[in-house]
């Protein structure tokens, strides 16, 4: 049995709004925001095991922590 394809299109982040993604025929991922904007999100909201221990992680978030 095939899957229904549906044209609603998942909910994202507000900051990743508009993101569409997209495997064409030869595997490539077709993106509609710059690669740098979505790793740049990722880095602030998903916390990375191997960053953990790091005493530089609050600059490299960009984020302060102490608040």
């Amino acid at each position: 049995m095939a899957k229904k394809k549906t044209d609603e299109k998942p909910k994202v982040a507000k900051e990743l709004d508009g993101l569409e993604l997209n495997i064409d025929s030869f595997g490539e991922i077709q993106k509609s925001l710059p690669i740098d904007k979505i790793n740049e999100f990722l880095n602030k909201k998903v916390d990375d095991k191997k960053l953990r221990d790091r005493d530089d992680l609050d600059e490299i978030k960009g984020t302060d922590e102490e608040e």
